[in-house]
């Protein structure tokens, strides 16, 4: 296995980014990674928005989100996965695991002594993030969630993801700009190239490639019984505060994955929806976040 590190100078100058990067070593087997995360906002604010990203993205993706949560006077921290963003990456298709991920995240909250957590998250970061509380359920206050589901193994895989899972097992070497172009007709051209910037060739694209191959898909899966315990978690035990938004074009985790997800949050109320926008639904993040400060 070899960690590949993406060169620094692929992120000067992305459009609506300016924000200085942070590091911490996470060490696995005999491995050690450099993982990214944001980290803006007082240090010492009330409230902590903790900004999950999907696949193929990385925390570019709350770009639009980040300025709002900061100038209500609040912390907003979004790491990158190991194999996006400016995080290190394996070439080795087989060091992605659910559980992999999952205890990453975990090791960032514990490490960063993170309370008052308003969970964000959106595909992938919904997948893993929303079973974080089943080990911490004391951190977090709210939750904003958008087009994702759990992945819970006692139901069928929905034909649009198994339509996604099977292009990007067609393309390796996937075309990630290219894709964020398409997926969200107002992304700007310099925009959609920051999309790229992670991933200078196809050996740094393992963890875009295995993500798909995550979601289980029956019962015993990895991954399959923590996300059954989610599921019973936010339906009986949470009791902060929720909103959930739904880009109405997302033919993978659109409007009908999102409404029976949505009868799994205790008290979420009606979900509001985004009619032009698609799966990456962050990409229409400025309004969402400014309801979410209001409505928490």
């Amino acid at each position: 296995m070899n960690i590949l590190r993406t060169p620094d100078d692929r992120f000067n100058d992305l459009k609506d980014f300016p924000y200085k990067p942070n590091y911490f070593d996470y060490i696995h087997s005999e491995h050690s990674f450099r993982v990214h995360y944001v980290d803006e906002g007082p240090a010492d604010a009330d409230v902590t928005w903790l900004c999950l990203h999907g696949q193929p993205t990385w925390s570019y993706l709350y770009r639009k989100m980040i300025p709002v949560f900061v100038k209500a006077g609040h912390r907003v921290v979004a790491p990158d996965f190991i194999g996006f963003g400016r995080s290190d990456k394996s070439d080795d298709e087989a060091l992605y695991t659910f559980d992999f991920h999952r205890e990453m995240l975990l090791f960032f909250l514990r490490r960063m002594k993170l309370q008052k957590v308003r969970l964000v998250c959106q595909d992938w970061g919904g997948i893993i993030g929303l079973t974080l509380p089943v080990s911490e359920p004391e951190i977090f206050s709210a939750l904003l969630v958008m087009n994702t589901t759990l992945g819970t193994g006692d139901k069928p895989l929905g034909e649009g993801f198994l339509a996604w899972r099977d292009f990007v097992r067609s393309k390796p070497d996937l075309n990630i700009s290219r894709l964020m172009k398409r997926t969200v007709d107002c992304l700007s051209d310099d925009e959609s190239i920051a999309y790229d910037a992670p991933f200078p060739d196809i050996t740094y694209k393992a963890g875009v490639r295995r993500f798909p191959e995550l979601l289980p898909d029956n019962v015993n899966a990895p991954g399959a019984s923590l996300s059954r315990q989610a599921r019973t978690w936010w339906k009986t035990r949470w009791q902060g505060q929720s909103a959930m938004v739904i880009g109405m074009q997302d033919p993978v985790l659109g409007p009908k994955i999102m409404n029976e997800l949505l009868s799994s949050i205790n008290n979420c109320p009606t979900p509001i929806e985004i009619p032009n926008a698609g799966h990456f639904v962050q990409e229409w993040g400025e309004p969402i976040a400014r309801m979410a400060v209001e409505a928490f």
